[in-house]
């Protein structure tokens, strides 16, 4: 699998692409007035305990209070022992308002929410992830060999030696690397630590005492376990930056670096633009002549198959089924293209045959096993869809690059010329028999004024014969076609 980055820098924006094959599979974008929060961590004050939903709001110094729940909450066991909250502990107990407590956000403000925050503290570098409150060591699940699990594991507890302050987890990108890179991770992890104690003494309530590398470093950082092939970079200050911290973290990136000075938008070689708007839409074409419908709620995202203008060679289910396979590789790059989280459900075309179904799920698996996010995919229900979850962090790309139409208010669809011309008749009549006037003016769209003089005429006359009142029209280029004023005179 052949991993190229693309990173677009302007001063107020970085975006970076991760292209598959010459094909586009995830962008992350960072603009400098509103950068991600997660994995920064806050020395925040307590604004608000609720007993009925085991929460608490926190004050971060943001617009919005955080979102703080009992069992993101490390609770103090013994002098040396501390574990996750359970269900049976009493949020009042925990905490109280106006205390303040150390917390670090695990998901970016999303739509109307405020920031998810935990007090268990975790600090990732590339090979290791340090959680200050917890005494034991750990190994990356997706190492598999018991020898290498034990191998990683000694290292940690030999460099760590009789200091008992922090546990570690051991990241996917450690399998098969040397003693030396993992202790210096340790140490410089060791280090960093150190630093944020002395800057949460000194800071006050609301305060961040550690912010999240930029978006570059981090994204080098977290997918650290992938092969990449190429980094190409086009602003020469960033590239200089990333330069030095490969040196430090990941030397063997180094030859992989390039700066990219060309004249022509390095997003425009490869058509990553084009790609985003694509993103951006609910329909996507797919290769045989079917489609997917994507549609983002507040609640869950829904996918619906279609088989379009593909017919098939054979018979209807086997063009069934490979509209569904090649649906199912479809729907993994747009969950990762346009970042969706949350509850996923997936309506694929109804299959007949039980073989063809578990195929079509094994499909799914296989493709989504190249997702960073962690996800988990249920089996097909009765109805035919299938059920899934996927972690997001941070907002989806419609979030970070749309806002709702103002138009429509987000709906997707407006009044037609017709229903809103009954909405006027209604208004005259509503007007004429309310208030006395000599005549009445109503003020809209040129869409709806010329309905209403050309197909409604005769209801107009109508109307106008029975109020007894002259009815005049003006057009006005500014409204939209819902919106319409009727003017006593």
């Amino acid at each position: 699998m052949s991993v190229e980055l693309l990173v677009n820098v302007t001063p107020r924006e970085t975006r970076v692409a991760m292209v598959e094959n010459g094909v586009l599979q995830e962008v992350f974008i960072e603009r400098a007035r509103r950068r991600g929060l997660v994995g920064n961590i806050y020395k925040g004050v307590v604004s608000r305990v609720l007993p009925g939903m085991q929460a608490a709001f926190v004050d971060i110094g943001l617009e919005r209070a955080a979102f703080l729940h009992a069992s993101d909450i490390a609770v103090s066991v013994d002098d040396e022992k501390i574990e996750q909250a359970g269900n049976g502990d009493d949020i009042t107990r925990l905490l109280h308002e106006g205390e303040k407590v150390l917390v670090q956000v695990i998901k970016d403000p999303l739509g109307t929410k405020g920031a998810r925050l935990t007090t268990h503290i975790t600090i990732p570098s590339r090979y290791l992830v340090f959680m200050p409150e917890v005494d034991n060591v750990g190994v990356s699940q997706r190492i598999e060999g018991e020898a290498e699990r034990q191998r990683l594991r000694d290292i940690v507890l030999r460099a760590r030696g009789g200091d008992s302050s922090g546990g570690y987890i051991l990241r996917t990108a450690a399998e098969g690397v040397g003693e030396e890179a993992i202790v210096s991770d340790l140490h410089f992890l060791s280090r960093l630590w150190e630093s944020i104690k002395e800057r949460i003494e000194a800071a006050g309530p609301g305060e961040v005492v550690h912010e999240d590398l930029p978006l570059v470093l981090r994204v080098l950082r977290d997918i650290a376990d992938i092969e990449v092939e190429k980094m190409r970079i086009d602003s020469r200050e960033t590239f200089q930056r990333v330069e030095k911290f490969v040196a430090q973290f990941t030397p063997e990136l180094s030859d992989k670096l390039e700066y990219y000075p060309g004249e022509r938008p390095i997003f425009d070689i490869y058509g990553i633009d084009d790609e985003i708007q694509k993103a951006l839409g609910r329909k996507v074409q797919l290769k045989s002549g079917g489609y997917l419908i994507i549609d983002q709620t507040e609640a869950m995202t829904t996918i619906d198959v279609n088989t379009g203008a593909y017919v098939g060679h054979r018979n209807l289910e086997e063009t069934i089924f490979k509209t569904n396979l090649e649906a199912a590789q479809a729907i993994v790059r747009q969950l990762r293209l346009r970042n969706l989280g949350g509850i996923i459900i997936v309506d694929f075309i109804d299959m007949q045959q039980e073989e063809h179904k578990r195929q079509v799920l094994r499909a799914l698996e296989k493709h989504i096993e190249r997702d960073h996010a962690n996800c988990h995919i249920s089996e097909i229900s009765s109805l035919g869809l299938v059920q899934m979850t996927r972690k997001r962090t941070r907002e989806s790309l419609e979030h970070v690059l749309c806002e709702a139409c103002p138009t429509c208010g987000g709906r997707g669809s407006i009044k037609t010329a017709e229903t809103v011309c009954y909405e006027i008749f209604r208004e005259i009549m509503r007007e004429a028999r309310q208030f006395e006037a000599g005549q009445l003016l109503v003020l809209a769209s040129q869409e709806v004024v010329d309905l209403l003089l050309d197909e409604e005429s005769t209801s107009l006359a109508e109307l106008e014969a029975f109020i007894d009142k002259p009815i005049k029209f003006q057009v006005e280029a500014l409204y939209t076609q819902e919106q319409f004023d009727v003017v006593l005179m």
